[in-house]
């Protein structure tokens, strides 16, 4: 959790920069079950996680969605928002009571064309989060559903 992939806001931006996008947060609240988002859905927002889990899954045709990663405190949920077309990757649901801050992409993106060295900040953190998703993904994907799993071939 302490690597730099994955630090929380608080440690991957600036002061300035945190500060000029806690400007737009929004404090919301999900019960446990919430589906936040579906893959394809329309990414128009994100949310830093306080308290609480959040299941990142992904479908899977013939079987159950498998759940990629679970967040929690103070981890970005949801990086669609940031690259076009603006459509989620995957899907997400609050595994117990959640709040969070949550941004509005659209305002986030303007602000981050209009402020070069924001945009360039929030770029690294979203990718730096994009990367460790992905890498996570492979991993458990090839646990569930290749012969060996994800260990070595040899």
């Amino acid at each position: 959790m302490n690597a730099p992939a994955t630090a929380g806001m608080l440690r991957a931006l600036p002061a300035e920069h945190r500060n000029r996008l806690m400007c737009f947060a929004r404090e919301v609240s999900f019960p446990q079950g919430t589906r936040l988002f579906e893959e394809g859905g329309k990414a128009d927002r994100f949310w830093i996680i306080r308290t609480g889990t959040v299941a990142l899954d992904m479908r899977v045709p013939g079987r159950s969605a498998a759940v990629i990663e679970t967040l929690d405190h103070n981890q970005l949920l949801g990086w669609s928002w940031l690259f076009a077309p603006h459509s989620w990757h995957l899907g997400a649901e609050a595994t117990s009571p959640v709040r969070a801050y949550e941004f509005d992409a659209t305002a986030i993106r303007s602000m981050c064309r209009d402020d070069p060295a924001l945009g360039a900040s929030v770029a690294l953190w979203v990718g730096n989060v994009l990367a460790h998703r992905l890498r996570s993904s492979r991993t458990r994907l090839l646990d569930l559903y290749a012969p060996y799993g994800s260990g070595s071939l040899l």
